[in-house]
């Protein structure tokens, strides 16, 4: 079981952290909405509560509760810019299919 980082998205979340100035980390996860089922929810963590799981990647805290974890293990985080739009995107081995926009998906 496992997320990983590419070096984008490690640097990205670092410099917020810094700039934040407190936070341990990333939080990712997953809710129900979208024509697909699932979409990503990415939001800086302040803190680790007992049920979470927490990988380190390059340096970088990951933080994922247990529910989520069975959908999106294995996906590794990507922090990309594209002119003037930047963005996290998601490469999960576990999905079987996506919307057409691309917000959400299924497994």
């Amino acid at each position: 079981m496992a997320i990983s980082l590419t070096d984008s998205a490690a640097d990205r979340i670092r410099t917020y952290l810094n700039k934040r100035g407190e936070g341990v980390g990333l939080r990712l996860g997953v809710t129900q909405t979208g024509c697909s089922g699932y979409s990503y929810v990415i939001n800086y963590a302040d803190k680790i509560d007992d049920a979470d799981i927490v990988f380190e990647d390059k340096g970088v805290t990951v933080i994922v509760d247990p529910v989520a974890l069975r959908l999106i293990d294995g996906t590794e985080v990507d922090f990309v810019k594209n002119g003037l739009n930047e963005a996290f995107s998601f490469r999960n081995p576990n999905i079987s299919g996506e919307c057409g926009c691309g917000e959400s998906f299924n497994v």
